[in-house]
């Protein structure tokens, strides 16, 4: 069975100002999600799954449905402020959604193979996709994940501060744990920073990988995530911006021995639209990507 990719689409973009999800970045008006679903169906990917807000559905419809017909199957997901979550009666009043796990979780019903997990935002790159499609493939199982980890200094905006969750590593390169760092950034020195909780300026490698949040995931990861949800929600009753995070998951399976996660790594320059400032740097690297022959254009 061919994998599948899971968008995460419902977000916000309030950095951004605007449907960033869909905002043309490419030569003929191509959105990054658009680079994204043709570098998977390229690797082998058979089904594209978009977690979006029930009020965008109409525009994804018109602007997908009819170019990928015959090329991958598509499904939808919803995710809205508090979407219910089996295992829990009453989830407390929210202002913005839960959080990329409880993203991944309200795709359960449209799931039924080993599958990716990428944000539409986000350009992975050709290669990404390639390792991922052959980890799903040939190695995940229940108890066997991946994380494609990226080279910090090819994932920071030159236009403000982002967050970076670094990953460490076993010998094997297996993952023992994400990191999550604020406030990442380079200075005038060169150097890339982020702020420590006692709002000390700490230096972190340029080498360093990190979570751009491009995980590869067996269905079974469900029955966790349910599991976790619905603690944390219970937990974070009294907490109206707590967030439920892939990366909480993540470290929790490794910490109690339930799941391995390989950590891809992945030369590949990442982009991504995180302030409005960014576009014009992703535009002309799209441009770029065209002229080297790595894209068709237009590319549908």
């Amino acid at each position: 069975m061919k994998p599948t990719l899971l968008i995460l689409a419902a977000g916000m973009g309030s950095r951004y100002g605007g449907l960033k999800q869909i905002d043309a970045v490419g030569p003929k008006g191509e959105a990054i999600i658009d680079y994204s679903i043709y570098d998977a169906i390229r690797a082998g990917f058979g089904k594209v799954v978009f977690v979006i807000r029930e009020e965008l559905e109409t525009a994804f419809r018109e602007r997908f449905d009819h170019k990928l017909d015959g090329k991958v199957q598509v499904a939808y997901a919803y995710q809205a402020v508090n979407t219910p979550i089996d295992g829990i009666d009453h989830l407390p009043q929210r202002q913005k959604p839960w959080g990329t796990a409880h993203a991944v979780l309200v795709a359960e019903p449209v799931i039924d193979a080993p599958f990716a997990v990428i944000n539409a935002d986000d350009y992975y790159g050709i290669s990404a996709f390639a390792k991922m499609a052959d980890f799903l493939s040939q190695q995940a199982a229940p108890d066997h994940y991946a994380m494609v980890g990226y080279i910090l200094s090819k994932t920071i905006s030159d236009h403000g501060a982002v967050s970076r969750g670094v990953a460490q590593m076993d010998s094997q390169h297996y993952l023992t744990e994400v990191v999550e760092r604020h406030k990442v950034r380079r200075e005038a020195d060169g150097r890339i920073y982020f702020t420590d909780e006692q709002g000390q300026d700490v230096p972190v490698a340029d080498d360093a990988l990190v979570s751009m949040n491009y995980w590869g995931f067996h269905p079974a990861i469900f029955e966790a995530l349910r599991e976790q949800f619905v603690e944390f929600a219970r937990t974070n009753a009294d907490n109206p911006k707590a967030e439920f995070y892939i990366p909480l998951v993540a470290n929790r399976l490794v910490k109690e021995g339930k799941a391995r996660i390989a950590v891809l790594p992945s030369d590949d320059q990442w982009y991504g639209v995180t302030y409005r400032e960014d576009k014009p740097a992703v535009e002309a690297a799209f441009r770029q990507l065209t002229q080297q022959g790595k894209y068709p254009s237009p590319l549908w």
